[in-house]
């Protein structure tokens, strides 16, 4: 995606947090000789290796998978809050904007069955459920069940090669334009206008 310098994020840590807290995601890759999308749950891990890998499944009545052997690149889109900035915000003339983080990884994907799908919904469904009141697991639930859903699912991992990771957060206003953003946002209230607030305070005023 195209990214001003001033607005990548080369920091890998700060990303791997921004995705498994953002983890809901749009799956492209070809199928029938068009781009084709899929919204999401993924879930970022590591291999044996340390390599970043993402994991995920499919209804196998999405015929998103059929060409994962075939066609195998993929592009995998991570979003997180994103919001209006107004150029009334300024102290000099300006046109609006929006502010936004955005993650896209490019990788290769490949079918994964048996027992590696499953351990990889054991970890997702505990992922979910650990601030449940009353958490579900996959061990709690019968084997039969288990193998029987798992039957109508098509689970997947991306080896990443790519990664772009965009933080559009005013870094290009200078100090007073970017504490007043960061006023006004917060003077909304809304979750957007909040968490944009709070990336961009982290990257100026050191919280």
């Amino acid at each position: 995606m195209y990214i001003p310098k001033v607005n990548r994020n080369p920091n890998i840590d700060e990303i791997r947090d921004f995705v498994k807290a953002n983890s809901f995601a749009i799956l492209v890759s070809t199928h029938n000789g068009r781009l084709f999308a899929s919204h999401i749950p993924m879930e970022l891990d590591t291999d044996k290796e340390g390599n970043d890998r993402l994991n995920g499944h499919l209804s196998k009545a999405n015929p998103q998978w059929e060409e994962f052997t075939s066609h195998p690149e993929v592009l995998a889109i991570f979003t997180g809050p994103n919001t209006y900035i107004s150029s009334s915000w300024y102290d000099h003339e300006n046109v609006p904007t929006w502010n936004y983080i955005a993650v896209h990884f490019y990788g290769t994907i490949r079918i994964v069955e048996g027992e590696e799908l499953l351990e990889f919904l054991k970890k997702q469904v505990d992922k979910h459920e650990k601030d449940s009141a009353h958490p579900v697991s996959v061990e709690q639930m019968s084997k039969t069940f288990v193998e029987t859903e798992m039957k109508s699912i098509v689970g997947f991992q991306i080896k990443i090669y790519e990664v772009q990771a965009a933080y559009k957060l005013s870094q290009n206003r200078d100090i007073h334009n970017h504490q007043n953003i960061i006023k006004e946002l917060e003077m909304r209230k809304d979750f957007h206008s909040l968490n944009i607030a709070k990336e961009m305070k982290k990257r100026t005023l050191g919280d």
